[in-house]
């Protein structure tokens, strides 16, 4: 029948049925509570609202939520919470839409904490929201004007084997818009989600009736369970809420409703949403909604037959196996019509045992028996011809669907067959890089060639390249595909490094590669080995002194001549160093003239008083040549600073300063000599009391006694590293 034929009717029944009843406004609804952060959650409630035939004046603006502990029944706190979204909900197929049948989605939510140290009781805890009035028209409860709501949620302890325990109850239930034809069969998908990936079980429930009454439809806070039930009607029950043929089922697993209702009316239904984790239940959410069943004008279901292969003959599907074999048609014919007027039509598929590539529709939607239209339609549907069953019976379905409503009807043909891909031939691959192998390269050189790879079967080749030990991309080594095309080509490029190890012989791999049916076939591998020639003779170095040690004085120079020669003309060059110190601490001078085959460099050395503090300094000359593989070359030597020879130190202890040629003076010719950091500092002469009658700095110095009386006196002989004492006689 025509949609809008269907709607017409329905509004006109839906007026009929709607127009005695008084309805107030709620529809149903349910709590969630989602983790946010820490030990922060937000409480949500869904309520769903009767957007024609509600008073919006009984729309809240906020509702309040008592939150209790299990067992005891202990109020733990009470929350208000505030309305923060109001949206329509829309149908699962808007051109049903009813004008008199709408929904509207009212959320309230806030924010609130669940401590650690509080809400710890394994017993769990629950939430709960009281508020009246069902609609009045509800047909399948008693007084459902006079009959409250009570939203429940049960959650766990933030706590568990003192361990945070941390949870997000399901949500994101669909919300129900649809109404039901009476004698058809109705479905939905009712189930919800879970952020945490817990295990979802679901059961039908009395809804809860509670506390609220029409005197006290929303009360200041929700009290404790246990909560009263909604009355039945006769006949009726937890198991059978809506009257029918089936009543009304929900999958355990899967949250589908389905019911073929049996009486046109409102009928409130109930539904439990278990949450289970490693076995072991954790929370409770509790959903209360309405579906509301018409007597919808007749629509009989469309017909789709599949024909066999190159025959009008339809396709049973208690006795036939089709067979998709190389060389036979892979293709059916499908003849699908309606017998209601202006029926827009579906074809679907649905695989019942397998997965994969699924068969195509010439034609996939049409409309018959209007205007212009005609009576039945036909489409083709090819297999794909890489379809392998490798053995097994496959088992399609192939769906007619009209677009009656509130659902549309369906008709299925279930098709069992068989499928052997056409013979595929794997692809092959060459180069132009022989027939000289392997290839003969030096350093630096460019390596280039063309690598070709087609199919006998025309399927698309894609080429690879690797490498036998080693990443070609690694190296500089690049294989770029050419323009699109059938053969594929490729060129291969690679100017040649100094190889990072001691491998000279790199073998290179080509392959083409195809994917017929979605299944990779390659050719055998060509390798291309590709030799680098290398060779390289060291460096020498030669100098001009082989001493194994250089002894010098301080101010007593040292010149050295080096020479570096190569017998490949490699870039040479020469450096020198000293162990700890640098060359100029060292008074050391290195002049290098570096080039091509040969260097050669001067070595001066001015010996310092920083290498006569070390034991021994020694100087590395290293010859470097410019080569992939470098050998380096060197030459050391030692130096050593000599100490100046150090006269014994018996200086006279007696003068007689009285002019006559003979030991007038007090003198000390044979002072050690200053040296590095030993040198003289200071000569003092003190009288037997302590009193300092001569001093000086001068080495040379000569004392004529300065007039001072005949006696001992005291000698103090200062370096900068030690002193001498002694004493010395002014004679008469």
């Amino acid at each position: 029948m025509p949609r809008f034929l269907l709607c017409f009717f329905s509004i006109l029944l839906l007026l009929g049925l709607a127009a005695p009843a008084g309805a107030t406004h709620i529809v149903g609804g349910e709590l969630d509570l989602q983790h946010q952060t820490g030990s922060t959650y937000r409480l949500n409630l869904n309520l769903y609202f009767d957007a024609v035939n509600g008073n919006p004046g009984a729309l809240d603006t906020d509702l309040s939520v008592g939150i209790f502990e299990k067992g005891t029944d202990r109020r733990m706190q009470n929350l208000t919470l505030p309305l923060v979204s109001n949206t329509a909900v829309v149908y699962s197929d808007i051109a049903c839409t009813l004008p008199i049948l709408g929904t509207r989605r009212i959320q309230y939510s806030s924010l609130l904490t669940l401590a650690a140290t509080t809400y710890n009781n394994p017993a769990g805890y629950y939430a709960a929201v009281e508020r009246c009035c069902r609609n009045n028209s509800i047909r399948n409860i008693r007084n459902p004007g006079n009959a409250g709501q009570t939203y429940y949620l049960e959650f766990p302890a933030v706590v568990r084997n003192g361990q945070p325990f941390i949870n997000s109850t399901p949500r994101i239930f669909p919300p129900l818009s649809d109404y039901a034809c009476l004698g058809e069969l109705f479905y939905y998908d009712f189930g919800g989600q879970d952020a945490d990936g817990d295990s979802l079980v679901y059961e039908l429930a009395t809804p809860l009736n509670g506390h609220s009454s029409t005197n006290q439809p929303k009360p200041p806070q929700a009290d404790p369970q246990p909560y009263s039930l909604v009355q039945w009607m006769p006949d009726l029950s937890e198991l059978n809420q809506i009257p029918g043929n089936p009543a009304l089922t929900v999958n355990r697993f899967s949250g589908r409703l389905e019911v073929r209702p049996s009486s046109v009316g409102l009928f409130v239904f109930g539904i439990k949403c278990l949450e289970y984790r490693k076995g072991i239940k954790i929370s409770e959410v509790r959903r209360d909604f309405q579906l509301q069943v018409i007597d919808c004008p007749r629509n009989i279901k469309p017909e789709v037959k599949v024909l066999l292969p190159g025959s009008n003959q339809p396709y049973q599907s208690t006795k036939d196996v089709l067979h998709l074999v190389p060389g036979s048609s892979r293709c059916l014919r499908l003849r699908f019509t309606d017998p209601d007027p202006t029926s827009r039509l579906t074809l679907s598929l649905h695989p019942v045992n397998f997965s994969g590539p699924l068969p195509s529709f010439s034609l996939v939607q049409g409309t018959v028996r209007t205007a212009g239209a005609p009576d039945t339609l036909f489409s083709e549907m090819c297999f794909p011809k890489c379809l392998d069953t490798k053995g097994r019976v496959y088992l399609l379905d192939v769906i007619v669907a009209d677009n009656g409503c509130s659902l549309p009807k369906r008709d299925t043909v279930r098709l069992a067959f068989t499928g052997v891909p056409d013979p595929n031939s794997p692809p092959t691959v060459a180069t132009t890089a022989g027939p000289g192998l392997p290839l003969h390269v030096r350093i630096g050189d460019l390596v280039t060639f063309q690598v070709t790879g087609q199919d006998p079967d025309a399927d698309p080749v894609t080429l690879e390249m690797t490498g036998r030990g080693f990443t070609p991309g690694s190296l500089g080594a690049s294989l770029v595909p050419g323009p699109a095309g059938s053969p594929t080509r490729g060129t291969f490029s690679w100017r040649v490094p100094c190889p990072p190890t001691d491998k000279f012989l790199y073998e290179f791999e080509f392959t083409a590669a195809a994917k017929p049916c979605d299944e990779r076939q390659a050719s055998p591998p060509v390798v291309v080995p590709i030799q680098i020639d290398y060779t390289n003779t060291p460096p020498t170095l030669t100098a001009s002194d082989v001493a194994p040690l250089i002894k010098r004085y301080l101010g007593e120079p040292y010149t050295l001549t080096l020479e570096g020669l190569d017998a490949d003309n490699d870039q040479l060059t020469l450096t020198a160093s000293v162990n700890g110190i640098s060359l100029a601490e060292a008074g050391m001078r290195f002049t290098a003239r570096n080039g091509a085959g040969k260097a050669t460099a001067t070595f001066e050395w001015d010996p310092s008083c920083t290498v006569a503090q070390r034991e021994i300094t020694e100087v590395t000359f290293l010859l470097q040549e410019t080569t992939c593989r470098p050998v380096p070359t060197s030459h050391k030597l030692r130096f050593e600073v000599l100490r100046p020879e150090v006269p014994d130190f018996l200086p006279a202890n007696i003068f007689t300063p009285n002019k006559d040629g003979v030991h007038d003076f007090f003198e000390l010719p044979t002072l050690p000599p200053d040296f590095c950091d030993s040198r003289l500092a200071n000569i003092k002469i003190f009288s037997r009391w302590g009193n300092l009658v001569y001093q000086t700095t001068n080495r040379t110095f000569k004392w004529d006694g300065g007039s001072l009386p005949a006696g001992v006196y005291f000698v103090l002989i200062e370096y900068t590293d030690k002193s001498y004492k002694g004493t010395v006689t002014i004679a008469p």
